[in-house]
């Protein structure tokens, strides 16, 4: 009783172009998620982004996130709960709104349930855990690890996330453009083919191996590193003006993704282009201009009231 943890969780996007569900890359909007335990039943305070939006009941999404974990953990669930979240990741816009708030209710339940969230062991329990309710990792991975993440299923029965994070070159710096329009990622992924050309599938596994370079040693091949043959033609006719967006900053030599699942757009610039891409963007009416920086580091506890274990 009276038990209480809060953490922060970053914002990410995933894919950046060929790294379909295995890429992700953490970005400075920070969520902030405190439960306490007591009293009777649960309690849901939420402010900022989606808070008009979500469930205040068993269906808040880092709740149903806790259930998990502490099911997953063996722990059986206090029977009073109140949860207070602070959004700062714009919802339903392909930047890991849904992936953040699994990482935090993970984690939440993971710190009361006395398990060390600065270890390498417990971070690797948040990650597979949040990676298995979101369906893929590439977001998840970036909120718990912070940086640029690639993400992999173990291979005897594809179960089972692991992560390795990579060193960003210092001079990337992420533009985000956010339009008014909204996709769930549940709309984007139904868009996607069945099959894939055996020749689509090979340039792409090239892209993606060039991205990881370009991204941590040589970022000016990132146009060429983010061209994308698996994911963002196929869903081209669910967000028009994201993809009308995408094709006019590269066609001006400028590294630009769809975020995640959309309809948002990521640009891979450097500190020489970042301006030039911030200025294209505010030419055109609809859309919200972000300049977040990469946190080298990901999920945080704020206010650990459990002792060095949390």
């Amino acid at each position: 009783m009276g038990r209480s943890l809060a953490v922060r969780v970053p914002a990410s996007s995933a894919n950046l172009g060929p790294g379909f569900d295995s890429i992700g890359l953490a970005l400075g909007l920070w969520d902030q998620v405190s439960v306490t335990v007591g009293g009777v039943g649960l309690r849901v305070e939420v402010s900022g982004e989606g808070a008009a939006e979500v469930p205040y009941d068993e269906g808040h999404l880092v709740h149903r996130a806790m259930l998990t974990a502490w099911d997953h953990l063996g722990v059986r669930a206090p029977e009073g709960l109140g949860l207070v979240c602070h959004n700062a990741i714009p919802h339903a816009r392909g930047l890991g709104s849904s992936a953040s708030a699994i990482v935090a209710g993970v984690a939440v339940a993971a710190g009361l349930a006395e398990m060390d969230l600065t270890s390498a062991a417990g971070l690797a329990i948040v990650n597979d855990v949040a990676s298995g309710i979101e369906g893929h990792p590439d977001n998840a991975s970036a909120s718990v690890y912070g940086g640029l993440t690639v993400s992999w299923a173990d291979d005897a029965d594809g179960s089972g996330w692991r992560t390795a994070s990579l060193a960003v070159h210092p001079d990337l710096r992420p533009v985000v453009l956010v339009p008014d329009e909204r996709l769930s990622t549940h709309e984007a992924r139904a868009a996607l083919p069945d099959r894939l050309a055996l020749a689509d599938a090979a340039r792409n596994s090239g892209r993606a191996a060039l991205l990881t370079h370009a991204l941590t040693a040589e970022p000016a091949l990132l146009l060429p590193a983010t061209r994308d043959w698996l994911h963002q033609e196929a869903r081209r006719v669910s967000y028009p003006v994201t993809m009308a967006m995408v094709d006019r900053l590269r066609r001006d030599g400028h590294a630009a993704t769809v975020s995640g699942a959309g309809p948002s757009v990521l640009v891979l610039a450097t500190c020489d282009t970042a301006a030039k891409v911030v200025d294209a963007a505010r030419s055109h009416a609809g859309w919200r201009v972000l300049e977040p920086q990469i946190p080298s580091t990901g999920l945080r506890v704020v206010s650990p009231e459990m002792g060095t274990g949390v």
